[in-house]
């Protein structure tokens, strides 16, 4: 373990003790270095690797400080990385949103309030009326899904599920634009989720989703198929 690990792993073992905890300002710099020790140099460059994390937060002027730790500022650098995937792992994607958002949307339906059903409805009516403009479908479609999510009251899953879902937007627009008759299909599909979570009924709006995310998969393996011939 180098000497930045090393004060990396002391000051995440003093967030995680309490001792540091969400919104506290980290003693002076000098103060710190002999609490964990370590020379400023390596604790200066723990500090930056965990400001990229969003674990830490330099205010000048001020001084650091821990952050909320909040699921949704931890894990948003999630989609980012996702994206810098190379295409041949996309499959390893769909796979993993395919083993998560049918049993979050299984959960939505026990947990989904009437409010946040309403605006699952909302979305879903806005993708009818779009439903001849394909990259604005697949804006609504995003948005169904992060609303269903949602409804589990679930912050970390949002996030991981909406960094996954970003990853494969343009295989879906790709797929309105090639795919005669996606539309009416994607449609179709959501409205069986959306009536599924109306009914709070979460075996049928777990198979609703899989069903969906299925059939996403089922094409995109014709797809990698077809290039590999």
């Amino acid at each position: 373990m180098s000497l930045t690990d090393e004060a990396i792993a002391r000051i995440r073992q003093l967030i995680q003790s309490g001792e540091l905890p969400p919104g506290s300002r980290l003693p002076p710099e000098p103060q710190l270095a002999a609490q964990l020790g370590v020379s400023r140099n390596p604790l200066r460059e723990a500090v930056k690797a965990l400001v990229v994390a969003r674990v830490l937060d330099v205010r000048r002027g001020d001084g650091t400080y821990v952050t909320s730790l909040e699921p949704g500022l931890l894990l948003e650098g999630l989609g980012i990385a996702i994206e810098l995937l190379r295409d041949d792992t996309l499959m390893e994607v769909i796979e993993t949103r395919r083993l998560f958002e049918p049993v979050a949307t299984a959960l939505a339906a026990t947990r989904v309030s009437d409010a946040q059903l309403a605006v699952i409805g909302e979305k879903l009516a806005a993708m009818r009326e779009v439903s001849d403009d394909v990259e604005k479908l697949n804006h609504f479609d995003a948005a169904f899904h992060r609303a269903v999510v949602a409804g589990t009251g679930n912050e970390t899953l949002c996030t991981l599920l909406d960094g996954i879902s970003g990853r494969t937007m343009r295989m879906r627009v790709w797929r309105g634009t090639v795919v005669a008759g996606s539309a009416g299909r994607t449609l179709a599909e959501h409205e069986a989720i959306y009536d599924a979570l109306a009914a709070r009924d979460a075996p049928l709006a777990q198979a609703a989703a899989l069903m969906h995310i299925s059939t996403t998969e089922s094409w995109f393996r014709l797809v990698l198929a077809a290039e590999s011939t």
